[in-house]
């Protein structure tokens, strides 16, 4: 994957101390990662960078909103996005990003791309199960809504049937009492 020049920060001139930097993630950034679960993203990424010495920490914060299609009902609702993110950066003697808190650096580097870091703070502060506001509270007007209550459980026509229980049964039952 190519890494995106915006999002590549020069170490190397900053002097000791705290950093920040402002990211607009829009539908463009997740082109990149050919990532296509949303419609639309409006997300801004606030980054503080503390240079030490020896290493660096990272600090990102995500805020804003995607546009995703509801899992229940298909319908298209901004989901709210919050998250944050701790990076440390130190520097080895080879390229480590197996620790998903610490990013080991070569020596020799002297800039760090960060695109990878804020994708996945966007990506995991999705919520897995996906629910339109409306369906939540019951404000949603929706064709697929008003079809799962007509096939649902609780409105089968079968109720006389559960009430009825096989006399077959009432002999099983028995055992748990005959202890």
């Amino acid at each position: 994957m190519r890494k995106l020049a915006a999002y590549t920060i020069p170490f190397v001139g900053l002097k000791l101390g705290k950093h920040q930097f402002e990211y607009e993630i829009d539908n463009e950034f997740f082109e990149h990662f050919e990532y296509d679960d949303l419609n639309s993203a409006n997300v801004k990424v606030d980054l503080l960078l503390e240079k030490k010495t020896t290493m660096m920490e990272l600090t990102f914060k995500a805020s804003g909103a995607i546009n995703v299609n509801c899992d229940i009902t298909n319908e298209p609702y901004d989901q709210p996005i919050d998250g944050s993110l701790f990076l440390v950066i130190k520097f080895g003697d080879e390229f480590n990003d197996e620790n998903e808190d610490l990013l080991i650096l070569p020596h020799g580097e002297f800039e760090v791309n960060v695109q990878q870091y804020i994708y996945e703070l966007i990506v995991l502060s999705i919520p897995l199960k996906r629910v339109h506001p409306g369906v939540e509270d019951g404000t949603l007007e929706s064709d697929v809504l008003d079809k799962l209550e007509e096939l649902s459980i609780n409105n089968n026509e079968n109720k006389n049937d559960e009430d009825e229980i096989d006399p077959r049964w009432d002999k099983l039952k028995n055992l748990l009492n005959d202890k």
